[in-house]
């Protein structure tokens, strides 16, 4: 049996090799699932080549359909591609992976040759991957601190490099969007001549108040009226609706049924009634009502989600309630187009032309603070969140702030079990210093090396995936007027989610026990403070390996291959689309990607290589290598599968670009307290100022480009 401190210096390589091993065959699956299906499952693997729901101008060219001889084919297919017959944050994420596998290939090109040998020879002691790590520099030999000279200056290459990076994606994106924005493709659509203001004050709900703040250059006012009646209304017209055409095809498909069995056995159609299946209804001339009796026909019970209440013939009283509902839907609707129902503050404002709606857009409309504010432009009406147009501007404020602190909550909250997390992958760390794990010894390293490697790396990305449904439920409470707002709400709050519990909490959960008991150490000894910092710190990067791996060959196979979303699919399009109606909804609607839960996982992975750029450089590799088979994987589906249900023209973009900032950030403070801690003053100072280089190219991007991001000049109008 191997002694403890060899079982800890071998844990970072077996784990990595635990967790390719299995990663690497379930990839293999994944991907030969998905080379075989793709050959005959055109409708799952590659709907956008022909559907008949997607105009012919949005469809991407077939590919050859053998098992191997489209790759060529494929790689041909520009990103542009997705600009051109999708949309504009279709090819954005696109651009934004690639860029992901600039910074880690161009950084693991400037900190590899640099510290792979300050960290090798360091005389530290470690073994295994941690010999590549910061850790393995020790401050105690001769020349020891001097080594952190090249810590600082790698650091002020590649963070100078991620800076100059975000700066210019910046300003293409700027380019882009105006190109974008003002090419007849979109400047030709009302949505990008009319304004939504918000928290409008009642005397200035009214079409002569609102034309004399915005002058002659006012097309159309819609004053939005309170909608409650109108939808409860139309949503009951329309479940009726639904449930009377359910019963009808299941009263179809019985009495086909009945009729079958009946020719087989050879019983005539007349003999039907006369073998004891009773009287036949009073709708006598029904096909139906000559092969089944009427307890067989479809019914339902009239109470809380048809479990309740009295038992009703479907079809007969489906039929009697749209007798009803369908007058008194179109009442309502005659009653809200005439402006009958209370006025909201809410109001749509069409300009002339669009310069005139983006001048409208960017004027301070009120004398006073949140009103008629915020406003938005290029909204369409299937994007609006109606019943958030209803809230009052008080009522948004309070709303905000009981978000942000359930959020607040919710992160505390999530800290527990994805702190466990960390701590199992460090389990190695924690049978040193507690003797009740001992009987952890007895396992086979192998199998010690999924428990570390594998198990906490997919339980984190379980846990994960439970979030963004909590913060897009958020964002419609929080008064967010629009599903793009919700989108970009859920990017904000996820990504911040992440950095508490992805990086955060995983870091100290791993390094906790040891980091207590070291910390007694140095409140009896404060020079240890030294060797705690620059030995715990490093050690998750072992753990991040890990999971770069399950992400990269699980995560990217399991999202090209589609395997679960294709089982679910064909059997609901089998068996639970029950209707003709359900069964070409089902077929012709595309899956649709989440902008708001997508993007902050790939930004949080940047973030993670540019935190261990320095001080574990291998993650780099592995972020680059999952970023690629990301790519690839993202862009088959975005080319030939998803389509783009909630479009936020291209606002994702700048968001995850400036998140690569939080990654720098953390990255430049870590390094000055791990170099600060160990006694190298100089190398610490080098890396404050770049900290501090930082902080005004932050600064001076937000003075001079923020406006820009996301408004059109009047100078290009």
């Amino acid at each position: 049996m191997a002694s403890d401190e060899q079982l800890v210096q071998d844990s970072s390589v077996s784990g990595l090799v635990s967790t390719l091993v299995p990663t690497l065959v379930i990839a293999l699956v994944y991907f030969s699932i998905f080379l075989v299906l793709r050959m005959s499952q055109r409708r799952w693997y590659a709907p956008r080549t022909y559907i008949g729901s997607l105009r012919p101008s949005e469809r991407t060219p077939q590919l050859p359909n053998g098992l191997l001889n489209w790759f060529g084919s494929f790689y041909k297919i520009p990103d542009t591609h997705a600009l051109r017959h999708q949309s504009l944050d279709a090819y954005l994420f696109l651009r934004y992976m690639r860029m992901a596998i600039v910074i880690t290939f161009v950084g693991c090109c400037i900190t590899w040759p640099i510290l792979f040998p300050v960290n090798i020879t360091g005389g530290g002691g470690k073994d295994g991957l941690n010999k590549l790590t910061y850790a393995n520099v020790n401050v105690g030999i001769e020349g020891g601190r001097h080594r952190y000279f090249a810590h600082a200056f790698t650091a002020w290459i590649f963070y100078g490099f991620v800076i100059y990076l975000i700066f210019r994606e910046c300003i293409f994106y700027i380019n882009l969007r105006q190109a974008f924005l003002l090419s007849p493709l979109y400047s030709r659509r009302i949505s990008s001549r009319t304004v939504l203001f918000t928290s409008v004050p009642e005397p200035y709900l009214n079409e002569a108040s609102l034309r004399r703040v915005f002058g002659p250059s006012v097309r159309n006012i819609w004053i939005t009226h309170e909608q409650k009646e109108v939808e409860k209304l139309v949503k009951e017209r329309d479940e009726t609706a639904y449930r009377l055409e359910n019963a009808e095809v299941k009263l179809i498909k019985l009495a086909d049924k009945e009729r079958r069995l009946a020719v087989k056995k050879g019983t005539a159609a007349e003999d039907v009634e006369k073998n004891g299946q009773g009287p036949v209804p009073a709708e006598s001339g029904s096909v139906a009502a000559r092969w089944i009796s009427p307890k067989k026909r479809p019914t339902h019970k009239t109470g809380l989600l048809g479990l309740l209440g009295k038992k009703v013939d479907s079809i007969d009283h489906s039929r009697t309630e749209l007798q009803r509902l369908i007058p008194e839907a179109e009442a309502a609707q005659r009653r809200y187009r005439a402006g009958e129902y209370k006025k909201i503050p809410g109001v749509f404002i069409e300009f002339r032309t669009q310069g005139e709606a983006e001048a409208a857009f960017q004027v301070l409309a009120h004398h006073n603070g949140l009103r008629m504010a915020p406003r938005h432009i290029g909204i369409t009406p299937a994007d609006v969140i109606w019943s958030s147009l209803s809230i009052p501007w008080w009522q948004k404020v309070i709303r905000r702030y009981i978000v942000i602190a359930f959020i607040t909550v919710m992160i505390i909250f999530w800290a527990v079990p994805v702190a466990v997390v960390g701590v199992i992958s460090n389990i190695n760390y924690l049978m040193k210093e507690f003797s009740w794990l001992n009987w952890l010894n007895a396992v086979p390293a192998p199998i010690m090396g999924v428990i570390t490697g594998l198990l906490p790396s997919v339980a984190l990305s379980i846990l994960m995936s439970l979030v963004p449904v909590i913060m897009r439920l958020c964002a419609k409470i929080s008064g967010e007027p629009s599903y793009s707002r919700v989108e970009l709400f859920t990017q904000n709050a996820y990504f911040c989610f992440q950095v508490v519990q992805v990086w955060f909490v995983s870091t100290v959960g791993g390094a906790g026990p040891e980091l207590y008991n070291q910390l007694v150490d140095i409140a009896q000894e404060p020079g240890k403070l030294t060797q705690v910092l620059s030995q715990t710190l490093p050690k998750p990067g072992n753990f991040y390996n890990n999971y770069f791996l399950v992400q990269g060959l699980t995560i990217a196979a399991g999202v090209l291959s589609q395997v679960v979303g294709f089982v679910i699919f064909m059997i609901m399009y089998k068996f639970l689309s029950g209707t003709p109606r359900a069964l070409y909804t089902k077929w012709a609607n595309l899956s649709a990607i989440s902008w708001g839960s997508v993007m902050p996982v790939y930004t949080m992975i940047v973030c993670i290589a540019i935190i261990y750029a320095v001080i574990s450089p291998l993650v780099l590799a592995f972020a680059c290598i999952a970023m690629c088979l990301f790519y690839v994987a993202w862009r088959y589906n975005i080319l030939f599968v998803t389509d783009t249900k909630i479009d936020t023209r291209g606002l994702i973009y700048p968001r995850a670009i400036k998140q690569l900032f939080t990654g720098v950030y953390i990255a430049e403070i870590c390094l000055i307290g791990l170099i600060g801690a160990s006694g190298a003053a100089w190398p610490a100072i080098i890396v404050a100022v770049l900290l501090l280089f930082t902080i005004l190219c932050h600064y001076t991007m937000n003075m001079a480009i923020q406006p820009l991001l996301y408004n059109l000049p009047q100078t290009l109008l």
